[in-house]
């Protein structure tokens, strides 16, 4: 049942949407092509283990994780349910 001026199923779509939203951002950010030998963000050398098990790697570890832990400072705001977002 909608409330207001929401169709039914409006909460299940937005929901939808933003899991499909979520899901495209995670399979762009995949790594592609062939594996750096040498770090892009510090010039250390990246294991021959690590750019076999992970293809198209371009960060060491240290880096890779230091640039993990700042996607999950900005993660969990949900765009499309915000106000400004409907505002514009």
């Amino acid at each position: 049942m909608a409330g207001g001026f929401a169709k039914d199923g409006a909460v299940q779509e937005q929901i939808d949407a933003s899991v499909s939203d979520e899901i495209k951002r995670a399979r762009s950010r995949l790594p592609r092509g062939e594996s750096a030998r040498e770090c892009d963000d510090c010039g250390a050398t990246i294991p021959a283990a690590r750019r076999e098990a992970v293809p198209g790697v371009r960060l060491c570890v240290a880096c890779q994780e230091r640039a993990d832990s700042e996607q999950r400072a900005n993660a969990g705001y949900n765009r499309r349910g915000s106000k400004d977002s409907q505002l514009r």
